[in-house]
């Protein structure tokens, strides 16, 4: 028994036997970890402003991921053109920025629902070149052959994070009462301390970032940045094996994939939750997100869950909505943060063994644009159909954005490539110098 839990560790956690993807993976760790107790906090914040309005959440989410949608080719060009290193510490320090911005203006009780807005857009452009640079990362620090093993660890320190960070806000806004709100609960300034700890998590990303050795990459001949943005669109367009999988992502963005809007609305308005329950429903599903991606770190075989973990996803999306209160929602949300990343690295990491590594950021961009990009519809779409002022209400809203996401995956079943296609080599060069 020891021998297989052994050799099960072994293969789960193989890429971090590399000293420079394991130093990256846990400053990584450590900076999510405020990042997602700033989200928690942000949403919470949004609902305490607005009055409990799904409206008011799903503006502040298409403000956060809009950049997403306009800017994310262009910064898969960018990528491709500029030092990883130069790029990731620029976006870093404009999220220490706008994090700060946040935590100073809750603190003083000035913080207003167009300023997070406007916070949320500076940090959702940051996170338009943040997010495809870190992915276009992977195989900067490990061989081909622990590329699914690493993309399943970077979705396992993201979804750690969201656990850890989310089951933390309730203890930290809790402890916010005390050292910032003057005891009083309803205070808005005891929501501040989770901005703050994020803000401190940052140096600890800005350190590794700043100090780790790039390695170089190969120099390409490139033309303009339109004919860049083609070139990576035309790639994906021939691949059917890229193109219809990044279509199940961006359709399952535009409808399931909508948990920073159903979860809040769900926690704080139909289950009438405060931020103790609000945090434990969170953290609930980053635990199953985490346990689906552990479960595809030890899978040598990227594609295997795509399907399995798209119609997982859509039918705890429709337990979800059936669920009559917070204390059975916790098993759901689990079930449903499972299928979700059992999806998710199944598709990043047939992207990623797909592509030649001189379009590795234009398409990872293109692949944020799909995923994230879709945020600013999707999250109108999901609240305009769960809100207890919508035509249908929450339960049924939410029946029917997981039908459109059957939908979808009844579309594209017998399309999704069963192995992967091999890299085109990318164009001789000479290499260039290390990032």
């Amino acid at each position: 028994m020891f021998a297989r839990a052994s050799a099960w560790r072994s293969r789960t956690f193989s890429a971090l036997r590399h000293p420079e993807y394991r130093r990256y993976w846990f400053s990584q760790l450590l900076s999510l970890v405020g990042s997602w107790m700033q989200a928690t906090a942000q949403q919470y914040l949004v609902l305490e402003l607005s009055g409990g309005s799904s409206a008011a959440l799903g503006y502040v989410t298409v403000a956060q991921f809009l950049p997403s949608l306009l800017l994310s080719l262009f910064a898969g060009a960018v990528i491709d053109r500029v030092p990883r290193r130069r790029v990731l510490l620029t976006t870093q320090i404009v999220l220490l920025l706008t994090a700060s911005a946040l935590a100073v203006t809750t603190h003083l009780g000035v913080v207003t629902l167009p300023l997070v807005m406007l916070i949320a857009f500076v940090s959702g452009t940051a996170n338009a070149f943040d997010m495809p640079a870190r992915q276009s990362m992977v195989v900067d620090f490990v061989p081909r052959s622990d590329v699914p093993n690493a993309v399943a660890l970077n979705s396992l320190s993201f979804n750690v994070s969201r656990t850890v960070g989310q089951a933390l806000f309730g203890v930290v806004a809790a402890l916010g009462i005390s050292l910032l709100a003057g005891g009083n609960a309803d205070n808005i300034a005891r929501l501040a301390l989770p901005f703050y700890l994020n803000v401190a998590s940052f140096f600890v990303v800005l350190f590794a970032l700043a100090t780790l050795p790039f390695p170089a990459r190969e120099a390409v001949p490139h033309g303009s940045v339109l004919d860049d943005v083609r070139e990576g669109l035309g790639y994906v367009r021939r691949t059917p094996a890229v193109r219809n999988v990044m279509l199940l992502v961006g359709l399952l963005s535009l409808t399931v994939i909508n948990f920073n809007i159903i979860i809040p609305y769900y926690a704080r308005v139909v289950f009438g939750a405060r931020e103790a329950a609000f945090g434990t429903l969170s953290a609930a599903f980053g635990i199953g997100a985490m346990a689906g991606a552990l479960w595809q770190a030890s899978k040598p075989n990227p594609l295997r869950n795509l399907r399995v973990g798209a119609l997982l996803l859509i039918v705890s999306t429709v337990a979800l909505a059936l669920t009559p209160g917070p204390l059975l929602a916790a098993p759901v949300l689990a079930a449903c943060g499972f299928g979700m990343l059992s999806l998710l690295v199944s598709a990043n990491s047939t992207v990623q063994l797909s592509i030649p590594d001189h379009l590795r950021g234009r398409v990872m961009s293109l692949y944020s644009f799909v995923l994230v990009g879709m945020g600013p519809p999707g999250a109108l779409i999901a609240s305009f159909l769960i809100g207890k002022d919508g035509p249908l209400g929450p339960r049924l809203g939410l029946i029917a954005l997981a039908a459109l996401g059957s939908a979808a995956l009844l579309a594209l079943w017998v399309r999704l490539p069963r192995q992967l296609p091999i890299p085109a080599p990318s164009p001789s060069a000479p290499p260039a110098a290390a990032d």
